[in-house]
C-alpha cells in the first residue's frame, strides 16, 4: 500500500514548506524508497502561467508543458520523482473539472457541494499520482498557504479524510511552525501551539512537527512543545536559519533522526541511509575558492524568488567549478538611461566589475534597451554571456543593430510594426487569444551542432531542454547574419526554429539559447550550458 506524508504549514508563510518537503522526499530516497511530491496550491487561477513575478515568483516548467509553482523546482533538485502536470494541484483545476462534470450530468442531479464533491476530485488527484507509477512508496503532498486560511481549508479537509480512510500507518502529518525570538533572545513556542490547535480543529493532530527556529531547539523546548501539543517528544524537530545553502537541510534533518521517526510512524521497515551525496555537496561547497561577479540583467530583480531556478543553477555552478558564484541583480531599465554600460558593469561599478553577463527570460517591452546594453558590453569587453529564452533574441537584436548596422531590429513583440522584425511570432500563435497553457511549453528535442560550445557543453548531438516562449528568431535573416560571422549552432530536428546561437570565435564565451536550461540543473549534476558559463567566466577572468 502506498504511503501518504501531507505536509503543512502554520504561524505565518514563507518558513519553507517547499524545502522541508523536499528535504523529508531526499531523507526517504535515501533510505532506497521511490518518492512522488505533489503540491497543492489553494488559489484559484488555473495554473501559475499567468500570474506576475512580482506575485507568485517563478513559473516552473515540467516536460509536459505544465507552468507551476515554484515549489515543483525544489522537488525537482532535491528529490528523483518525475513530475508533470498531475504532481501541481490547484483549487481553480479542481472546480473547473467539478463543474465540467456537473455540466456534463455526471453527479446525477445532485446538489454539487464543497463536502465531499470538492474534497473527492482533490483526493482522486492525490491517489491517481500514487497508482501512476507501480514501484511509487510515499507520496508526499505539499498543503500551500497557512493552516487557518479560508482557501486551504478544503486541502485540509480532503488530507483529513485520506489520513482517516488510509489509516495512520499509512498517512500522516507533517506541520511545519515558527518559533520567534522576542527580546533578551527568548524562543517564543505559543505561535506553534496556536497553529497546531487549528489543526486540531480541522480534525488533524500532526504526527511531527519541524519548528522553523533562530536557533537549535534545546531538549526542555521540545519537550514542552510536545507536551501542549500532544505529539511525541522524539516527533519535534528545528529546522534551524543557517547561512550556508538550503542543501545543507537534509543534512541537518537527518541528523536529528526525522527519517527513522517517519518510517517507524509508518510501519516501514528502517533500511540504511546512503547520504554521501548530500555530504558531498556540503565538501564541495566548502572547498570552492575565488569568486566571480555574475550580472544578472533582467525585468524582476526586486524578488529573489522570480528567478529561484536560475539562481539555482548558478551555484550548482558554481559547486562544480569550484568557485564562489556572486549574483549581481541588474535591473535592466537602470540600464537605459546612462551613456556607457561601464557605469554599472565595469571596473568602477560599486561593488567591481562584472565578471560576465546573464539576461534570463522574460515578457514585454520594459528594459529591453538596457538588455541590448549589457549584451553589446559583454560582447565588445569580451566578457562571457549567457542568455536565456529572451537573453537569445536579445543577443540576436544586439547583434542586426551594432553589427549589421540595422537601428530598427527588433522584435515584433515590442514593436509590432518594426521593418526589421529580427525575432517575430511562432506562426501557431498568431490568432491565440487566450494566453495561458498556449505558448511553446515543455520538453522538445534540439540537434546540436558539431564543434559548438552547446555541443561541447552537452557532449551529445541531440538533447531535450523544457520552453516557455512565443517568439522565434525570423529566418529569413538566417543568411544576412551568418554572414556576418554570428553562429547559429542549435536548430528544432525538422531544421525550422534556430534553438542557439552562439557569438563567434575571437570572444571568449558566447551563448544564448531558446530553452530554460536552469530547469533541469541539481546540486549534484549543474546544467551544461550553466557550468560551462561559469567555467569561462573563471577562466577569462
Amino acid at each position: 500500500m502506498n504511503k501518504y506524508i501531507f505536509v503543512s504549514g502554520g504561524v505565518c508563510s514563507s518558513l519553507g514548506k517547499g524545502v522541508a518537503a523536499s528535504s523529508i522526499g531526499a531523507l526517504l530516497e535515501s533510505r532506497g524508497l521511490n518518492v512522488r511530491m505533489v503540491k497543492c496550491d489553494p488559489y484559484i487561477n488555473v495554473d501559475a502561467g499567468t500570474m506576475s513575478p512580482y506575485q507568485h515568483g517563478e513559473v516552473y516548467v515540467t516536460d509536459d508543458g505544465a507552468e507551476t509553482d515554484l515549489d515543483l523546482g525544489n522537488y525537482a533538485r532535491f528529490t528523483k520523482g518525475r513530475l508533470s502536470l498531475a504532481n501541481s494541484i490547484t483549487t481553480g483545476q479542481v472546480y473547473d473539472s467539478v463543474i465540467r462534470k456537473e455540466r456534463e450530468g455526471k453527479y446525477l442531479g445532485k446538489c454539487v457541494q464543497v463536502i465531499p464533491h470538492i474534497t473527492d476530485e482533490i483526493k482522486s488527484r492525490i491517489i491517481a499520482v500514487a497508482e501512476e507509477e507501480s514501484d511509487t512508496d510515499v507520496v508526499i503532498i505539499e498543503i500551500g498557504g497557512t493552516v487557518g486560511d479560508i482557501e486551504s481549508i478544503p486541502f485540509i479537509e480532503a488530507a483529513r479524510q485520506i489520513i482517516h480512510e488510509q489509516g495512520k500507518n499509512n498517512a500522516i502529518s507533517v506541520h511545519l511552525t515558527l518559533i520567534p525570538e522576542v527580546a533578551g533572545g527568548e524562543l517564543k513556542t505559543k505561535p506553534t501551539q496556536h497553529s497546531v490547535k487549528t489543526m486540531l480543529e480541522a480534525g488533524i493532530q500532526p504526527d511531527i512537527l519541524i519548528c522553523r527556529s533562530p536557533v537549535m531547539l534545546d531538549e526542555a523546548t521540545c519537550r514542552k512543545i510536545a507536551l501542549f501539543t500532544n505529539v511525541d517528544k522524539d516527533a519535534v524537530f528545528t529546522s534551524p536559519n543557517i547561512d550556508t545553502t538550503i542543501y545543507q537541510i537534509p543534512i541537518i534533518l537527518f541528523d536529528q533522526e526525522l527519517d527513522q521517526v517517519i518510517l517507524r510512524k509508518m510501519g516501514v521497515e528502517s533500511r540504511h541511509a546512503d547520504m554521501r551525496p548530500w555530504h558531498s555537496v556540503m565538501e564541495r561547497f566548502s572547498s570552492r575558492q575565488g569568486k566571480v561577479r555574475i550580472g544578472v540583467v533582467g525585468k524582476y530583480m526586486e524578488i529573489h524568488d522570480t528567478y529561484t531556478s536560475l539562481y539555482e543553477a548558478l551555484f550548482h555552478a558554481g559547486l562544480e567549478c569550484g568557485v564562489v558564484v556572486e549574483t549581481v541583480k541588474i535591473d535592466s531599465s537602470s540600464l537605459e538611461g546612462i551613456e556607457n554600460a561601464d557605469e554599472i558593469l565595469g571596473k568602477n561599478a560599486e561593488g567591481g566589475n562584472i565578471d560576465g553577463i546573464l539576461v534570463p527570460g522574460g515578457f514585454g517591452q520594459r528594459g529591453i534597451n538596457g538588455m541590448v546594453k549589457a549584451a553589446q558590453w559583454a560582447r565588445i569587453n569580451k566578457k562571457p554571456y549567457l542568455g536565456i529564452c529572451l537573453g537569445m533574441q536579445i543577443m540576436i537584436i544586439e547583434w542586426a543593430r551594432n553589427v549589421l548596422a540595422w537601428p530598427d531590429a527588433d522584435s515584433t513583440e515590442f514593436t509590432p510594426d518594426s521593418k526589421r522584425p529580427v525575432v517575430s511570432l511562432l506562426e501557431e500563435q498568431v490568432n491565440v487569444k487566450n494566453y495561458g497553457g498556449t505558448m511553446r511549453l515543455g520538453a522538445s528535442e534540439t540537434v546540436n551542432v558539431e564543434g559548438s560550445h552547446i555541443f561541447t557543453a552537452y557532449g551529445e548531438k541531440r538533447i531535450s531542454e523544457r520552453h516557455r516562449h512565443r517568439y522565434e528568431f525570423t529566418n529569413k535573416y538566417k543568411d544576412e547574419m551568418e554572414k556576418s560571422r554570428i553562429k547559429f549552432s542549435a536548430f528544432t530536428p525538422d531544421g525550422s526554429l534556430v534553438e542557439c546561437t552562439e557569438w563567434p570565435s575571437g570572444h571568449p564565451w558566447g551563448v544564448a539559447v531558446q530553452f530554460h536550461p536552469e530547469y533541469k540543473s541539481k546540486p549534484m549534476a549543474a546544467a551544461p550550458l550553466f557550468r560551462d558559463f561559469i567555467a569561462a567566466v573563471k577562466k577569462n577572468k
